[in-house]
């Protein structure tokens, strides 16, 4: 499974890239607020780096200005992935700009059959967001099964990336399903290296080599 960081901060990126466990990065208007920098700039910074998959998001609301802003992205870098919303107007201007070879992150994705409409009109990943599901009493995960069977059943090329990760057992049961990637906050992603047991045995290792005669 690939591990992205959702986020738009390139010291958060650069040190998972420098590690070597990060595949991609997914971008939205409220992650690049924060930065308080211009879209563009943060884009090509962070594919400056050398992360295969970035993901940048339409503003634009209807399918005209959807496909304006979608090939000016495409246009940034080879990298970028073009980020659009589950609406009447994002499922025509994913069909267009697939046709016309562009790689399309279809976000905002709530059920099974909103996957498989994002699936049919070629996205390349379709983004369901677990962690808003579980804040409404739903169960995320099971939503991610459903998307999962679902591709597999119809041999669907269309790539389920699980999005609102909240910590790292989103992560363990998303791998367990079979999901493709895993985008989330650089918080959760530390989590994923740590364990105190592997702390306590190190600090063990440590001391215990400091009786080893040197010299």
């Amino acid at each position: 499974m690939q591990l992205f960081l959702d986020t738009a901060s390139l010291t958060e990126i650069r040190a998972m890239w420098e590690i070597g466990i990060l595949d991609g990065v997914t971008t939205n208007p409220s992650l690049v607020a924060k930065e308080g920098r211009k879209f563009e700039d943060v884009l090509r910074e962070i594919c400056a780096l050398g992360v295969p998959s970035v993901s940048a998001e339409v503003v634009a609301t209807d399918t005209d200005g959807m496909l304006r802003e979608g090939r000016h992205l495409r246009e940034i870098h080879p990298a970028i992935y073009v980020k659009a919303p589950m609406t009447p107007a994002g499922l025509r201007a994913t069909k267009i700009l697939a046709q016309e070879g562009t790689r399309v992150n279809m976000t905002l994705v709530f059920s099974a059959n909103q996957a498989l409409l994002a699936a049919k009109v070629g996205a390349t990943y379709v983004s369901p967001f677990i962690g808003r599901l579980d804040d409404q009493g739903e169960e995320g995960m099971e939503l991610i099964r459903d998307i999962v069977a679902i591709y597999r059943n119809y041999r669907f090329s269309t790539k389920v990336l699980v999005a609102s990760v909240r910590h790292p057992i989103h992560v363990l049961e998303a791998a367990r399903i079979g999901a493709d990637i895993a985008t989330m906050p650089y918080a959760v992603m530390e989590k994923l290296v740590q364990h105190p047991l592997t702390d306590i045995g190190l600090a063990r290792f440590l001391k215990d080599w400091e009786r080893v005669p040197k010299g």
